[in-house]
């Protein structure tokens, strides 16, 4: 046969080498462009979005009561996002024109945004386009892997006060009673009414920051987080199941812990340090927590035959 003689062989191995095929240099240049075309597309989404991102940094920044998860839970949404695409950096490369429909709304939520100077929008939009983003670039199955974890981020928005004032309310009656009933089950002299407490040595307002507002927002964010790497479907129920019973816990102990402080002291131990330090151990008492009980149980070696 023809093509088996010598010399074809020859010239066939002078003109394409094994390693630098017609096919790998096509695949080569392909994937450089979609790479490229990835960052080129990537970079200007942050540009458009760069005041909205300034802005949620700043809302993540400003105070432990107010979204103090959210600079965590961005962090750990990269590290889960880059996690997941490493696990699946083998996978034919893909596009979905699908995220279109969904990067397109994204957008013009922006630019309607621009106008309303509510940046709230902007947020929301931002977190909207990155799945839209991941379909065009990185296909269906790699999207599918990552949709939770990205999801999670809409958890991170600052919520207006309008739409959570009635559950501040609710958790600072819940706080002032079971502190009120706990101080006298310990025999301190107490009298409650509202949010007020009275003790010896002076009266508190348990106010929207003493409320465990930020503590629930967050132990709940951790805790879907969590739970979805969880393989144990158990502590995924109990993760879920608990989140909200411990943040709201941890803060009747932080407000008894005031409370007791004022009764002892009186009021100028407030004007310590004591209140911020008692509101981030509400943070690093529940989320250890949280992430223990989130562990994987550690797999039990099987008996070799």
């Amino acid at each position: 046969m023809i093509g088996n003689h010598p010399t074809t062989r020859l010239q066939n191995m002078i003109s394409y080498p094994p390693h630098l095929s017609k096919s790998t240099h096509a695949t080569d240049a392909l994937a450089l462009r979609e790479t490229s075309m990835l960052w080129l597309c990537t970079s200007l989404l942050i540009l458009v979005f760069t005041p909205t991102i300034f802005w949620l940094i700043e809302r993540w920044t400003m105070s432990v009561w107010h979204n103090g998860h959210g600079i965590l839970v961005a962090l750990l949404v990269i590290y889960l996002v880059w996690g997941e695409l490493k696990k699946r950096k083998n996978l034919p490369r893909s596009t979905n024109p699908w995220g279109f429909a969904i990067l397109l709304p994204a957008l013009a939520a922006h630019m309607l945004d621009t106008g309303m100077h509510t940046q709230l929008l902007s947020a929301a939009a931002l977190f909207l386009a990155l799945p839209g983003l991941a379909l065009l670039f990185l296909g269906t199955e790699r999207s599918k892997a990552i949709i939770f974890p990205l999801a999670t981020l809409f958890l991170t928005l600052p919520i207006p006060l309008v739409f959570t004032e009635s559950i501040h309310m609710t958790l600072r009656i819940i706080a002032t009673k079971s502190v009120a009933w706990l101080l006298k089950l310990f025999g301190v002299p107490v009298y409650s009414y509202g949010t007020v407490l009275q003790v010896e040595n002076g009266v508190l307002q348990v106010a929207d920051a003493c409320s465990g507002f930020s503590t629930l927002y967050a132990a709940i964010t951790i805790a879907i987080l969590t739970a979805y790497f969880c393989n144990s479907i158990r502590r995924r129920i109990l993760l879920l199941l608990i989140a909200a019973p411990l943040a709201v816990g941890v803060n009747i102990v932080r407000v008894l812990v005031l409370t007791l402080l004022v009764n002892w002291f009186g009021l100028d131990v407030l004007k310590t340090s004591a209140h911020e330090i008692s509101g981030l151990m509400t943070f690093m008492i529940a989320l250890p927590i949280i992430f223990m009980i989130g562990q994987n149980p550690p797999e039990t070696p099987q008996a070799e035959n």
